[in-house]
């Protein structure tokens, strides 16, 4: 029996070869699965050897050849194996595949189109779909999550339903990356969308409601990372979770944000983790009972012994020291993700609506550069008569990125580089003033403010001016525009004007 390996994601790979070769089966591997496997002491044949033909154009010629898709689409029938005996070539009877990472190269910033280009996938799809297709014989696996059940199945012969599954799996993966190629070189193209079911939740928002968690990967986690510790996630642990992430990312210092009922309650960065929560925390103490945690550091022991008594849903992090993962496990209810790598994030997003659906590029922040340290950056203009000090411009520069991830009409107040109050979700701005303003207490006095929109009366700056704010960045545009200006230059409100509205509705 055959195996052909050539894969891009080699986890779980060494194992699974090594479970074949135990049971016998020769294999055969594309260059670099080859020099894996040749790595751990397993007996191989590269698939230029086999074939007798070398890999040309860089790469881009590997397993395309008749001795490779010969022996897989051949079926066990005279003709076909006359056909092999002829031109001395042999079956194929399973192969391990996936992909070229096209998704999460198109994510990252800045990608060029011939980085995009090199990571389509050829040779891997054309695998894929001949073990797919030839499915009565051949064994496909394309998800390394299948690695045991099919080792398993093996040993007590694979069963045709199992193949079946199996190859369903493998058109419904290459369908999607044809979708997603498609969609990348032509936005406007008609939308196609491969979803794969990973868990049927308890319930929805509410416990009347079905809910079941898709991903666009097969055997993807919950938001694409792992759960390590406690209960299946809920949908609005999911919803959170994604809110809390979004924003914890948008910041290049350790950063912490703590999310209630899809509203950040406390956003804050510092030096040490520690420290970022603890300010993220005092923002609303009250609305961090019961919330969810968001950090895009790996979580350390002494953030972890931070929480103290606090009731937490959820964290998710790019990592968990194991002295944090021994303190947290005593939180037994709560939830621990894991999450990718910060550079890999969502280039649009989907929202239904009755009848269809909404497609939206991501918010990245200001398509424009973000604001210096002691002055404003491209984009950023000051119009009231005081400048901004240089502790302002930080405050100001910070709570405007806290804003984009807050609830239309949103503002957020901030001192250094935390926020002090929140107020978001309302049908009107300056309602959502007075929240952030009662949240923040004391603590307004002196602080910043930024708003998402601009302000439609002069209202807000007033209320603004009366709590003790020094300085205020919104984006300008209202006919009122002067109006509001008045009133800060009236009480030495240093006023910018961003130029990029970041509704989040």
């Amino acid at each position: 029996m055959k195996a052909l390996l050539s894969v891009h994601n080699k986890t779980g790979l060494v194992d699974f070869a090594r479970g074949l070769h135990t049971l016998g089966w020769q294999l055969i591997a594309s260059g670099g699965t080859a020099k894996l496997l040749r790595e751990n002491a397993l007996p191989v044949t590269e698939v230029s050897e086999y074939t007798g033909s070398p890999e040309i154009l860089g790469g881009r010629v590997k397993t395309l050849h008749p001795a490779i898709h010969g022996g897989l689409l051949a079926r066990d029938i005279p003709s076909d194996r006359a056909d092999l005996q002829r031109l001395n070539l042999d079956f194929i009877d399973l192969v391990a595949c996936n992909l070229y990472p096209f998704e999460e190269t198109i994510a990252k910033p800045g990608v060029t189109l011939a980085e995009a280009i090199e990571n389509i996938d050829i040779g891997g799809v054309t695998l894929i779909r001949a073990a797919a297709k030839n499915h009565e014989r051949v064994t496909l696996v394309c998800d390394p999550a299948d690695y045991e059940l099919v080792l398993q199945k093996i040993q007590a012969g694979v069963s045709d339903e199992l193949r079946r599954r199996l190859a369903i799996k493998g058109f419904a993966m290459t369908a999607h990356y044809d979708s997603a190629i498609t969609q990348y070189l032509d936005p406007n193209n008609q939308l196609r969308i491969t979803a794969f079911p990973i868990q049927q939740l308890r319930y929805g928002e509410n416990p009347h409601q079905n809910a079941t968690l898709y991903s666009f990967t097969p055997g993807g986690g919950p938001l694409g990372g792992v759960v390590l510790q406690g209960k299946e996630l809920s949908y609005n642990n999911l919803l959170d979770l994604d809110a809390a992430w979004r924003c914890a990312v948008s910041y290049e210092a350790p950063s912490i944000c703590i999310v209630k009922h899809l509203s950040p309650c406390g956003v804050a960065s510092a030096e040490k983790l520690v420290d970022a929560y603890r300010a993220a925390f005092a923002c609303d103490t009250r609305s961090a009972f019961g919330g969810v945690i968001a950090s895009n550091r790996p979580f350390d022991s002494e953030t972890a012994a931070a929480l103290e008594e606090l009731f937490v849903e959820c964290i998710a992090a790019p990592g968990f020291t194991p002295e944090a993962r021994e303190l947290l496990a005593k939180k037994k209810n709560c939830r621990l993700v894991e999450m990718p790598t910060l550079e890999i994030q969502p280039r649009y997003e989907l929202r239904t609506i009755m009848g269809g659906l909404l497609k939206q590029d991501v918010d990245m922040g200001d398509p424009l550069p973000p604001v210096t340290e002691g002055g404003a950056g491209e984009g950023w203009k000051v119009v009231s008569k005081r400048e901004p000090t240089a502790d302002e411009w930080a405050a100001l520069k910070f709570a405007w990125v806290a804003c984009q991830h807050v609830k239309s009409n949103a503002i957020v107040l901030a001192q250094g580089t935390a926020t002090v109050g929140i107020g978001g979700g309302q049908p009107n701005r300056v309602d959502c003033v007075r929240l952030a303003v009662e949240r923040a207490g004391e603590q307004a006095r002196g602080s910043v403010m930024a708003s998402d929109a601009f302000f439609p009366f002069p209202d807000s700056v007033e209320l603004a001016a009366k709590a003790g704010i020094t300085a205020i960045a919104h984006p300008g545009g209202s006919v009122r525009d002067a109006e509001t200006l008045a009133v800060a230059d009236a009480n030495n409100i240093a006023l910018v004007i961003t130029g990029v509205r970041h509704f989040r509705h």
